[in-house]
Protein backbone atom coordinates (compact mmCIF):
# COMPACT_ATOMS: atom_id res chain seq x y z
CA UNK A 1 0.00 0.00 0.00
CA UNK A 2 3.12 2.43 0.90
CA UNK A 3 4.82 1.65 -2.21
CA UNK A 4 1.99 1.98 -4.13
CA UNK A 5 1.10 5.58 -2.83
CA UNK A 6 4.60 6.45 -3.27
CA UNK A 7 4.56 5.65 -6.71
CA UNK A 8 1.26 7.32 -7.22
CA UNK A 9 2.53 10.26 -5.65
CA UNK A 10 6.10 10.53 -7.42
CA UNK A 11 4.71 9.65 -10.75
CA UNK A 12 1.34 11.94 -11.06
CA UNK A 13 2.70 14.33 -8.44
CA UNK A 14 5.72 15.53 -10.34
CA UNK A 15 4.14 16.29 -14.23
CA UNK A 16 6.29 13.59 -15.93
CA UNK A 17 9.39 14.59 -14.23
CA UNK A 18 9.67 11.61 -12.52
CA UNK A 19 9.78 7.96 -13.70
CA UNK A 20 9.41 5.06 -11.39
CA UNK A 21 10.95 1.92 -12.91
CA UNK A 22 10.10 -0.37 -10.19
CA UNK A 23 9.54 -0.73 -6.26
CA UNK A 24 10.84 -3.93 -4.23
CA UNK A 25 9.32 -5.42 -0.86
CA UNK A 26 12.33 -5.32 0.65
CA UNK A 27 16.21 -4.24 0.99
CA UNK A 28 17.47 -7.67 -0.31
CA UNK A 29 15.92 -6.81 -3.41
CA UNK A 30 17.30 -3.29 -4.15
CA UNK A 31 20.38 -4.28 -5.24
CA UNK A 32 19.43 -6.56 -8.32
CA UNK A 33 16.62 -4.07 -9.01
CA UNK A 34 19.35 -1.21 -8.99
CA UNK A 35 21.23 -3.16 -11.42
CA UNK A 36 18.41 -4.14 -13.82
CA UNK A 37 16.95 -0.76 -14.40
CA UNK A 38 19.60 2.12 -13.30
CA UNK A 39 18.01 4.68 -11.46
CA UNK A 40 19.15 8.13 -10.84
CA UNK A 41 17.68 8.25 -6.99
CA UNK A 42 16.59 5.48 -4.53
CA UNK A 43 13.85 6.31 -2.20
CA UNK A 44 14.44 3.50 1.00
CA UNK A 45 12.35 2.91 3.87
CA UNK A 46 14.68 2.07 6.98
CA UNK A 47 12.66 -0.37 8.34
CA UNK A 48 11.67 -3.66 6.39
CA UNK A 49 11.56 -7.55 7.69
CA UNK A 50 14.66 -9.00 5.72
CA UNK A 51 17.46 -6.14 5.32
CA UNK A 52 16.64 -3.08 6.43
CA UNK A 53 17.29 0.48 4.36
CA UNK A 54 20.84 1.38 6.09
CA UNK A 55 22.26 -2.12 5.14
CA UNK A 56 20.91 -1.84 1.67
CA UNK A 57 21.89 1.63 1.15
CA UNK A 58 25.59 0.82 2.07
CA UNK A 59 25.43 -2.01 -0.48
CA UNK A 60 23.86 0.11 -3.24
CA UNK A 61 26.61 2.99 -2.17
CA UNK A 62 29.00 0.45 -3.17
CA UNK A 63 28.31 -0.31 -6.48
CA UNK A 64 30.56 0.57 -9.28
CA UNK A 65 28.06 3.56 -10.39
CA UNK A 66 25.45 4.38 -7.13
CA UNK A 67 22.39 5.62 -7.61
CA UNK A 68 21.63 8.53 -4.95
CA UNK A 69 19.66 7.32 -2.54
CA UNK A 70 16.90 9.23 0.22
CA UNK A 71 15.80 7.50 3.16
CA UNK A 72 12.43 7.73 4.47
CA UNK A 73 12.59 8.13 8.60
CA UNK A 74 10.69 8.56 11.36
CA UNK A 75 13.73 9.43 13.32
CA UNK A 76 12.55 7.51 16.36
CA UNK A 77 15.85 5.21 16.46
CA UNK A 78 18.56 7.43 18.65
CA UNK A 79 21.63 6.86 15.93
CA UNK A 80 19.28 6.23 12.51
CA UNK A 81 20.04 9.53 11.07
CA UNK A 82 23.63 9.23 11.70
CA UNK A 83 23.95 5.75 10.55
CA UNK A 84 21.81 6.50 7.74
CA UNK A 85 24.68 9.59 6.55
CA UNK A 86 27.60 6.99 7.26
CA UNK A 87 25.46 5.06 4.86
CA UNK A 88 25.82 6.60 2.18
CA UNK A 89 22.40 8.15 2.23
CA UNK A 90 21.94 11.75 0.35
CA UNK A 91 18.95 12.40 2.05
CA UNK A 92 16.55 12.01 4.76
CA UNK A 93 12.92 12.54 4.34
CA UNK A 94 10.32 12.32 7.01
CA UNK A 95 7.35 9.80 6.26
CA UNK A 96 5.22 12.72 7.44
CA UNK A 97 6.44 15.03 4.02
CA UNK A 98 3.70 16.33 2.26
CA UNK A 99 3.89 15.05 -1.70
CA UNK A 100 4.51 18.40 -2.91
CA UNK A 101 8.03 18.29 -0.65
CA UNK A 102 8.59 14.65 -1.42
CA UNK A 103 8.06 15.32 -5.12
CA UNK A 104 10.23 18.42 -5.10
CA UNK A 105 13.46 16.75 -2.65
CA UNK A 106 13.62 13.37 -5.09
CA UNK A 107 14.17 15.77 -8.15
CA UNK A 108 16.56 18.07 -5.72
CA UNK A 109 18.65 14.90 -5.05
CA UNK A 110 18.29 13.77 -8.43
CA UNK A 111 20.15 16.93 -9.56
CA UNK A 112 22.70 16.80 -7.55
CA UNK A 113 21.52 18.78 -4.68
CA UNK A 114 20.67 15.87 -1.74
CA UNK A 115 17.84 16.67 0.29
CA UNK A 116 17.52 17.75 3.81
CA UNK A 117 14.66 19.42 3.95
CA UNK A 118 13.32 22.28 6.66
CA UNK A 119 11.12 19.75 9.13
CA UNK A 120 13.60 17.12 9.31
CA UNK A 121 16.59 19.31 9.61
CA UNK A 122 14.66 20.67 12.73
CA UNK A 123 14.30 17.40 14.10
CA UNK A 124 18.16 16.14 13.10
CA UNK A 125 19.11 19.34 15.07
CA UNK A 126 17.04 18.62 17.87
CA UNK A 127 18.31 14.80 18.23
CA UNK A 128 22.25 15.80 18.09
CA UNK A 129 22.03 17.80 20.42
CA UNK A 130 20.23 15.66 22.70
CA UNK A 131 22.62 12.91 22.03
CA UNK A 132 26.03 14.25 20.72
CA UNK A 133 29.19 12.82 22.80
CA UNK A 134 32.12 15.89 23.50
CA UNK A 135 34.65 13.85 21.02
CA UNK A 136 32.31 13.65 18.26
CA UNK A 137 31.64 17.72 19.12
CA UNK A 138 34.95 18.74 19.65
CA UNK A 139 36.15 17.09 15.71
CA UNK A 140 33.57 19.12 14.31
CA UNK A 141 34.15 22.33 16.00
CA UNK A 142 37.60 21.56 14.76
CA UNK A 143 36.49 20.91 10.99
CA UNK A 144 33.90 23.77 10.61
CA UNK A 145 36.57 26.38 11.96
CA UNK A 146 38.61 25.91 8.88
CA UNK A 147 35.62 27.10 6.67
CA UNK A 148 35.53 30.77 5.48
CA UNK A 149 32.60 33.09 7.06
CA UNK A 150 31.05 32.77 3.41
CA UNK A 151 31.43 29.24 3.59
CA UNK A 152 30.31 29.02 7.02
CA UNK A 153 27.04 30.58 6.00
CA UNK A 154 26.48 28.31 3.29
CA UNK A 155 26.70 25.61 5.38
CA UNK A 156 24.50 26.80 8.12
CA UNK A 157 21.61 27.18 5.67
CA UNK A 158 22.22 23.59 4.39
CA UNK A 159 21.47 22.53 7.94
CA UNK A 160 18.58 24.26 8.20
CA UNK A 161 17.00 23.07 5.18
CA UNK A 162 17.57 25.53 2.15
CA UNK A 163 18.37 24.25 -1.50
CA UNK A 164 20.93 25.53 -3.33
CA UNK A 165 18.27 27.97 -5.22
CA UNK A 166 17.13 29.03 -1.91
CA UNK A 167 20.59 29.64 -0.34
CA UNK A 168 21.69 31.64 -3.49
CA UNK A 169 18.44 33.94 -3.48
CA UNK A 170 19.49 34.58 0.68
CA UNK A 171 23.17 35.37 -0.31
CA UNK A 172 22.36 37.11 -3.47
CA UNK A 173 24.43 35.05 -5.76
CA UNK A 174 24.09 32.50 -8.44
CA UNK A 175 23.56 28.96 -7.54
CA UNK A 176 26.54 27.63 -9.50
CA UNK A 177 28.30 29.94 -6.70
CA UNK A 178 26.80 28.00 -3.87
CA UNK A 179 27.37 24.57 -5.57
CA UNK A 180 31.18 25.83 -5.38
CA UNK A 181 30.87 26.69 -2.10
CA UNK A 182 29.17 23.33 -0.85
CA UNK A 183 31.77 21.62 -3.05
CA UNK A 184 34.29 23.59 -0.56
CA UNK A 185 32.81 22.76 2.45
CA UNK A 186 32.13 19.16 1.87
CA UNK A 187 35.96 19.13 1.30
CA UNK A 188 37.05 20.69 4.47
CA UNK A 189 34.81 18.63 6.51
CA UNK A 190 35.89 15.63 4.87
CA UNK A 191 32.13 14.79 3.79
CA UNK A 192 30.79 13.75 0.68
CA UNK A 193 27.06 14.94 0.77
CA UNK A 194 25.12 17.94 2.33
CA UNK A 195 23.36 15.66 4.79
CA UNK A 196 26.79 15.07 6.64
CA UNK A 197 27.73 18.60 6.45
CA UNK A 198 24.59 19.17 8.21
CA UNK A 199 25.56 16.79 10.16
CA UNK A 200 29.07 18.35 11.16
CA UNK A 201 27.85 21.84 11.50
CA UNK A 202 25.01 21.29 13.97
CA UNK A 203 27.34 19.16 15.90
CA UNK A 204 29.58 22.13 16.25
CA UNK A 205 27.18 23.81 17.39
CA UNK A 206 27.20 26.45 14.61
CA UNK A 207 23.02 26.40 14.33
CA UNK A 208 21.05 27.25 16.83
Amino acid sequence: MVCAGLRLILGRGSAGQVEVVASVPDGDQAVEAVQRHHPDVVLMDVRMQRMDGLTATMRLRALPHPPEVVVLTTFDSDDEPLRAAAAGASGFLLKTESPEDLVRHVLAVAAGEGAVSKRTARQLMQHLHDTVLPPEQVRAVRAVSTLTPREAEVAGLVARGLSNSEIGERLYVSTSTVKAQLSSVQDKLGVDNRVMVAVMVTLAGAVT
